[in-house]
């Protein structure tokens, strides 16, 4: 029986996007009569065909066979991307064995927030998605094909490719991940380093050193971060080759997930088994499939502003509240760093997506009856693949956990409540996971230290003028102010000055994602302090107060002395040599975090 909660979320998303829902379908339904019906003139299918093998040429121009698009996220600077160079070619291959032909149709862009931490280029990290959107819809508007393979694994990319791909809902799509690179130095171990550093008691040489030997070869990094929880949404919304997720890059079965991933697209396109459009896959059943297993799973803070970002792609609108409500009565399963000291590796040898997905579908915790790409429901994907004689198969998981220090089942979970907390107040609205946060750090009464910048933050540690307890806002870190990077420097000195004793957390109108660990940090601030949110009305020494238990976000200011306030204004500075003045539109015209944080939105 499915869970009365589970149930009526979905219904309630259902029902105020009943308008926009039909609206969006009917926009699909139109785009695939006309893909049915097209007809491209000579010198059109010349253009197309021109740079083709003879092989692909044949079956182009005899026509009955679909024809398949690649858009990939490959580059070799970064180590998630480098394993999908050789994806292409070997897609098309498996393709041609089933008598069907694919181009490369597009690339987007990848950057790494990992790269970017703590320097202007991070301010186009989160406006990199829906630019990955648009790059999506170009490589696709060509009009001549009949679904699409996605290569994409990392922040942005995944979400940008999968709100792209559902504005042309009218085909098929199947995403193919490239997996993990195998573990180094363990994450509380490269933790634990950047903390003596920002510390002052580790040498750069050290940290370098301890860096390298975390992120050592190709494939994505091993933390649970954005990364990492992209794949598993990937599977909880039926669009990865069952199991895909974290198969190791380098190993025989991720080759023959790859190549099934040709199959299954062929499978679902007209000229397949059963058709199969992306408008009709991702419903909200399958929205709220994801969001759960984020949940679950103790995932990134960052899909809190990607999930509605998707949705209202898919002409769904997802609220925060949907999350919150869901996060009652989803309990934490997993323990992955930075939530436990296991990284993706351990969570996939302990059973992984397979049987934390076994465990909620019996708990009544997510919907069986959705479309995948496996074409069998949910259930597809609580089964492992393995390979028999070189042959792809599934199989059922262990009945019971096999490293309950890692995976546990939902009779003895790691919490009741997943931990992530929609936090309300009079200073706005703001997201706070605490699945990784000590109970007794999960609430803070406490004075203010205001900064308006990171930096700043950062000098004031490094001259030691954090004292005692208190809360750090850092405020003009929202979309609208300069696009919303992730603190992720701030992390290792909060916990150095817990670990000291000091009481602290921080209030932020930026992200944090998969920095998001045992210090307690309200993210995501709406309103944001250039939109005019009361963090731009803060004073140093302002008693705030963030309760997770009554899930309240409270400045003990009055409204009247608020009001006499002069809002303070966002500091203008674009650095140069980043291309930020480039995105300048893209900061006039982003919404809000609570509705994805987008400058895609439509009305």
């Amino acid at each position: 029986m499915l869970h009365s909660v589970v149930k009526d979320v979905t219904n309630a998303i259902e029902e105020r996007s009943e308008q926009r829902r039909a609206s969006y379908l009917a926009k699909a339904l139109q785009a695939a009569e006309q893909a049915r019906n097209r007809a491209h003139g000579c010198s059109n299918l010349a253009h197309v065909m021109a740079a083709q093998s003879d092989d692909q040429r044949i079956i182009m121009r005899q026509g009955g066979a679909a024809h398949i698009a690649i858009i990939s996220s490959y580059n070799d600077m970064l180590s998630a991307h480098a394993p999908l160079k050789d994806y292409p070619d070997q897609l098309k291959s498996a393709l041609y064995r089933y008598g069907a032909s694919a181009q490369f149709a597009a690339g987007v862009p990848a950057m790494c927030d990992g790269v970017t931490q703590g320097t202007p280029g991070m301010q186009l990290s989160l406006f990199s998605r829906d630019l990955i959107a648009q790059a999506t819809a170009i490589g696709l508007t060509h009009g001549v094909f009949d679904g699409a393979l996605y290569l994409g694994v990392c922040d942005k990319i995944v979400p940008g490719m999968l709100i792209g791909a559902l504005h042309f809902g009218h085909l098929p799509a199947v995403f193919v991940p490239a997996g993990p690179m195998r573990s180094g130095l363990s994450n509380p171990e490269k933790a634990a380093v950047r903390e003596r550093y920002a510390a002052g008691e580790a040498s750069r040489d050290e940290l370098l050193e301890a860096e390298l030997a975390a992120y050592h070869e190709p494939g994505t990094c091993t933390f649970y971060g954005t990364a990492n929880t992209n794949q598993v949404l990937m599977e909880a919304m039926g669009l990865h080759v069952p199991g895909s997720a974290f198969a190791s890059p380098v190993s025989q079965l991720r080759h023959a997930l790859t190549d099934e991933a040709a199959r299954r697209v062929l499978d679902n396109t007209r000229q397949g088994s059963h058709f199969l459009p992306l408008a009709i896959q991702i419903d909200a059943k399958a929205l709220v499939n994801g969001a759960v297993a984020i949940l679950a799973s103790g995932g990134s803070t960052n899909h809190t502003l990607h999930l509605p970002a998707i949705a209202r792609a898919a002409g769904y609108e997802l609220l925060w509240e949907d999350l919150a409500a869901l996060s009652q009565v989803v309990p934490l399963l997993a323990h992955v760093y930075p939530s436990g000291v296991a990284d993706v590796n351990q969570f996939h040898a302990a059973g992984g997506v397979a049987w934390l997905f076994k465990q909620l579908l019996a708990a009544g915790l997510m919907h069986p009856d959705v479309y995948t790409a496996a074409g069998q429901g949910l259930d597809a994907y609580a089964r492992e693949p393995y390979l028999q004689e070189g042959q792809l198969q599934w199989r059922d998981v262990p009945s019971s956990s096999q490293a309950e220090s890692i995976l546990r089942p939902t009779t003895n979970p790691f919490a009741a409540h997943s931990g992530l907390h929609l936090l309300v107040g009079n200073l706005g609205r703001a997201i706070v996971k605490t699945s990784a946060v000590k109970e007794e750090f999960c609430s803070i009464k406490a004075p203010v230290r205001v900064f308006d910048c990171e930096s700043a933050a950062l000098a004031a540690y490094a001259n030691d003028q954090l004292h005692g307890d208190f809360i750090l806002v850092v405020r003009f870190q929202g979309p609208a102010a300069n696009g919303m990077p992730e603190l992720h420097k701030l992390m290792p000195l909060l916990a150095n000055l817990q670990a000291n004793g000091q009481k602290v957390a921080l209030v932020t109108d930026g992200r944090l994602s998969g920095a998001s660990g045992k210090v307690l940090a309200a993210l995501h601030v709406t309103p944001e302090a250039a939109k005019g949110g009361l963090l731009s009305r803060l004073h140093d020494g302002d008693i705030l107060e963030i309760d997770t238990a009554a899930d309240r976000l409270h400045v003990h200011v009055t409204p009247e002395q608020l009001a006499l306030r002069n809002a303070v204004q966002a500091p203008v500075n674009v650095p140069l040599g980043y291309g930020l003045d480039l995105f300048a539109a893209q900061r006039r015209w982003v919404g809000p975090a609570d509705q994805g944080a987008s400058f895609l939105l439509e009305d």
